[in-house]
């Protein structure tokens, strides 16, 4: 077997997580991150046979029987996860059943996969059913998409928009769009199901005065999309307070639309 430490997923995992701390966007144990794996890839360094543990997922998602997941730990902090992978992140194999999950490698402190566990593989589903090749659910704390949520209405069109007329790049990056949640409960079901239904329309899902969850087809492209929006979101914060003198037109959003080969959402623009 190969050393899984040297697995490009477990190298980019460690090296984005690394990263998303360093934005300042992981306080503390704030935020996770899943990624999904390919059984070839998984089976070059670990005995597939070789259940470490098992653990329930807490609801049923049969959809996922059988995949792998590499996933950060509940309470571990993204700043030590360079240090001490083993600890802080965890491999794994939803059960026949989808109620659980078979540990093959890591938390090995006795730790668990995040407490945000089912909203991320609910979001996964809800991910791979709209395309097929998303395979990275990512949750994390930008400061200036958590502010806008005080001071901005929290209509979806509305708050998309305003992402959008912040930086050119914007519509390009998220053509999609940006759904937004009111405040809920974290870690419960409730939130997983409700964020899961906002990632069928877009790939970026805000929790307001909490954060934000993003998915994509690889790690970089997730990270990719949160900072862009985050970006977007700390301009409006630097200029919401005073008259605004020039935006981004429609007509200009279009001419985006054009140059780039992308489709704004619908009834998104005039």
């Amino acid at each position: 077997m190969k050393d899984i430490l040297t697995a490009p997923f477990m190298v980019e995992m460690i090296r984005t997580t690394t990263e998303m701390y360093r934005h300042g966007w992981d306080e503390r144990n704030g935020g996770n991150v899943s990624l999904l794996l390919e059984e070839k890839d998984v089976a070059e360094y670990l005995d597939l046979n070789k259940v470490l543990r098992t653990e329930p997922v807490g609801f049923k998602a049969p959809e996922l029987a059988g995949k792998y997941f590499l996933v950060t730990g509940t309470g571990k902090y993204f700043k030590n996860i360079q240090y001490a992978p083993d600890v802080n992140l965890g491999l794994l194999r939803i059960t026949s059943d989808g109620d659980k999950a078979e540990i093959l490698w890591g938390y090995s402190d006795g730790g668990r996969f995040t407490s945000e566990f089912p909203a991320h593989m609910m979001s996964h589903i809800a991910r791979l059913s709209a395309d097929s090749e998303n395979h990275v659910v990512m949750h994390c704390h930008p400061a200036n998409l958590l502010a806008m949520t005080y001071v901005h209405s929290l209509d979806e069109k509305a708050f998309t928009r305003t992402l959008w007329q912040m930086c050119t790049e914007c519509i390009v990056v998220f053509p999609d769009g940006v759904n937004v949640l009111p405040w809920m409960l974290c870690g419960t079901n409730e939130i997983g199901e409700a964020t899961a239904e906002k990632m069928n329309t877009a790939r970026l899902v805000v929790w307001s005065q909490h954060g934000i969850y993003g998915a994509g087809k690889d790690l970089d492209e997730t990270f990719g999309l949160i900072e862009t929006a985050e970006k977007a979101a700390e301009i409006y914060m630097k200029i919401a307070h005073l008259p605004l003198v020039n935006t981004i037109t429609d007509e200009q959003l279009h001419l985006l639309e054009g140059r780039f080969g992308v489709k704004a959402r619908d009834g998104y623009l005039n």
